[in-house]
């Protein structure tokens, strides 16, 4: 269940992720009445203690979740689209706050319950913290791969997201680059060293990861155009990218070559031109053939 934010202005980013997300959501296989929920809380532990946030759940079921997750952790701003602090507080031992032995203590047991709702998954950055957990406090738990690209932008961000935090990340708390992040690197031809990860390169990739994001939106309809192509021109285009498709149709529309000399052959371009009276009835509105 949607719970309504504390702090308005932090929740109205993450009111509009909820929507979109619901949307992608309708087309996955499995229903809503799995038990998705809308906002969940997440245990984050820093330097100096525990902070307690409330997420937009469903960014772990979208598809692909486990290389996309990353792209809302870029900056602050766009995380602060998916998820907003409930409670940060210190620990003058946090050892003691939880382990196997003595399981969960006082303070950060109350700070879990407190924003929870009955048979709500708590997520968590450990499985020795999960196991804890649902053994001593019955709280199922959720833990995984992509609960770890979670864990990954949350500490990359973590200053910003906890400003009540005064103590830097501990080299060895520092996770590895992040999997989705590694995987978009690799599709590019660039094989990076996490330790080569810096502010330039997330930034940069996120732009890549937004331009085959809206290429992907869009290709169904291109798609449409390729089939018009082939039909009215018997240009066969099934192996062309959004970008060629596009500019095929723009050299339609234009009854211009313009800057796609490079892009197309003469022929192509005499091809393009000369037949392009013939998509005049369907240049305000392609149908779905």
């Amino acid at each position: 269940m949607l719970r309504a934010a504390e702090d308005p202005d932090e929740s109205r980013g993450l009111s509009f992720a909820l929507v979109e997300l619901h949307i992608d959501l309708c087309a996955m296989e499995a229903p809503m009445s799995v038990g998705i929920a809308w906002v969940v809380s997440v245990l984050l532990e820093t330097p100096s203690g525990f902070a307690v946030f409330y997420f937009c759940g469903l960014l772990l079921y979208v598809p692909d979740a486990i290389e996309s997750m990353w792209v809302n952790f870029v900056t602050d701003t766009r995380a602060r689209e998916a998820l907003w602090l409930k409670v940060f507080q210190t620990f003058d031992d946090k050892s003691s706050a939880i382990n196997a032995d003595t399981g969960v203590n006082t303070q950060l047991t109350e700070m879990i319950m407190k924003p929870r709702r009955p048979g709500e998954k708590l997520v968590v950055g450990k499985p020795e913290y999960k196991s804890i957990i649902e053994t001593r406090l019955g709280i199922p738990c959720l833990h995984d791969e992509i609960v770890m690209e979670l864990m990954w932008g949350m500490k990359r961000l973590m200053r910003s997201l906890v400003r009540s935090e005064k103590s830097e990340l501990h080299k060895e708390d520092r996770l590895p680059m992040s999997q989705g992040l590694q995987m978009l690197l690799s599709r590019y031809g660039f094989h990076v060293e996490p330790e080569m990860v810096n502010e330039q390169i997330v930034v940069t990739a996120s732009v890549l990861f937004d331009c085959d994001a809206v290429e992907k939106k869009h290709y169904p309809g291109f798609q449409a155009i390729g089939r018009h192509l082939k039909k009215l021109s018997g240009i066969d285009c099934e192996n062309w990218d959004v970008l060629k498709l596009a500019t095929a149709f723009n050299i339609i529309c234009s009854h211009e070559i313009g800057d796609s000399d490079e892009m197309f052959s003469e022929d192509m371009q005499t091809k393009l031109l000369g037949d392009a009276d013939k998509y005049e009835e369907k240049i305000n509105g392609f149908d779905s053939e």
